[in-house]
């Protein structure tokens, strides 16, 4: 599996978007030397291609972040 993933700093509320095929080693990167990021929302894909295109797509055009961010909109406000 191949995984999108939203993560959110935790002390400057800055969102990053990234794909990966192993979550848990993802965030561990992310996170070396101090916990700065939580992740918020992920998403699956079987295709490493769709995956990369989705994240593109997130990376590159607002609109798709718009519409990710007003559908997580109370994740994204839940205090850390």
């Amino acid at each position: 599996m191949y995984y999108v993933y939203m993560l959110k700093n935790l002390f400057t509320e800055e969102l990053y978007y990234g794909y990966t095929n192993d979550v848990d080693r993802r965030m561990e990167e992310h996170n070396y030397p101090n916990k700065q990021w939580k992740l918020v929302y992920f998403e699956a894909y079987l295709s490493e291609k769709d995956a990369r295109t989705r994240e593109r797509h997130l990376k590159h055009y607002g609109q798709a972040r718009s519409h990710l961010k007003n559908r997580v909109s109370d994740s994204l406000n839940m205090e850390n």
